[in-house]
């Protein structure tokens, strides 16, 4: 090897959720920018998608089991906490266990995971943590309130601890797409709604790259993708909850028929 010359390592980035939709394209965004990754997500689809995502960079590790069992030898310089589900229905007509579900991914898992990850990063002083949050964190949410609390968990813990990292060089940040073109609708029971059917869904690809743009940018938040998402962020800012949850309400209930 010439003089002065190293072989360096690639930055390594995890993205969970990554089978499809946002968490895919956060992973590809990676991928292209020359980062090494770790992906994971409950489905079979993990496994493909690290195939295809191999292709666009250097090395794309799957991990389809408990995410905190992922441990690669190496430090992560970027990681990508965007796996989630949703579900659809009044909350006394859903199950229990279908709801705890909802808490142990979106809460629980994702705070778990934060932890170990931001722990090493504030020990090195050296990283970046990027949420997947939502626009309804700010919105009351009849017909999938236990997610729509979920989302204010996560987007209540991204900027808190934004502020506590805020004079390292650990930077975290929060993205809030709407609804987006993705499987979420489906799997959430929400295609015979409103929201389900509506035909102009803001793209995964563009919301992912607007996430990866501004967690390299390093800041503490980012509203994505379309005109619609950033209203929609504002009306929750400045109306009433009284309204906010009407909207919200005429969003998510089933289409009479």
């Amino acid at each position: 090897m010439p003089s002065g010359v190293t072989d360096a390592p690639r930055p390594l980035a995890l993205i969970t959720g990554a089978s499809s939709g946002i968490g895919y394209h956060l992973a590809a965004e990676f991928a292209c920018h020359g980062y090494d990754l770790i992906v994971a997500a409950e489905d079979d689809g993990i496994i493909g998608a690290a195939a295809t995502l191999a292709v666009i960079g250097n090395h794309a590790e799957a991990v389809q089991v408990d995410l905190r069992q992922a441990e690669s030898g190496r430090p992560l310089a970027a990681a990508a906490l965007n796996a989630g589900v949703g579900r659809g229905g009044k909350f006394v007509d859903t199950e229990l266990d279908d709801d705890l579900e909802i808490v142990d991914l979106n809460v629980r898992s994702t705070m778990h995971l934060a932890k170990l990850v931001l722990r090493d990063m504030a020990r090195r002083n050296s990283g970046r943590v990027l949420f997947t949050s939502s626009i309804v964190a700010s919105m009351p949410g009849s017909f999938q309130p236990v997610y729509n609390a979920s989302k204010a968990f996560i987007q209540s813990l991204a900027e808190a601890v934004a502020d506590e990292l805020r004079d390292t060089d650990v930077t975290v940040t929060s993205l809030m797409p709407g609804p987006t073109d993705t499987n979420f609708f489906h799997r959430a029971g929400l295609d015979d709604t409103v929201a389900g059917r509506m035909p102009f869904k803001d793209d995964p690809a563009t919301v992912a790259r607007q996430g990866f743009d501004a967690l390299m940018a390093g800041k503490s938040k980012v509203v994505a993708s379309s005109a619609t998402t950033r209203f929609m962020e504002l009306a929750n800012r400045v109306l009433p909850d009284s309204i906010t949850t009407l909207g919200n309400r005429l969003l998510s209930r089933p289409i009479p028929h």
